[in-house]
């Protein structure tokens, strides 16, 4: 069975522990399985991609990676 979290994709949150502490952005994602939101612009990485048909070049794709949910609070009214 699903868990179910206080938090939706499209709410408004701020991040409360964290290199972006403090910064409030939009849920993109939630991820139920591992207690976890990706936030747009927040905890981004720099990840290698190999060449493809699509991206023929390859190169570095920058990449928002789960935050638990624990470091994040909704914003009221926003």
């Amino acid at each position: 069975m699903a868990k179910k979290l206080k938090i939706k994709k499209g709410d408004t949150v701020e991040i409360i522990a964290g290199d972006d502490k403090g910064k409030q952005a939009e849920v993109l994602r939630v991820l139920p399985a591992k207690d976890a939101v990706i936030v747009a612009g927040c905890k981004v990485v720099k990840k290698a991609v190999k060449p493809t048909e699509q991206n023929p070049e390859g190169g570095f794709v920058n990449k928002e990676m789960p935050i638990h949910i624990s470091n994040v609070r909704k914003v009221e009214g926003a």
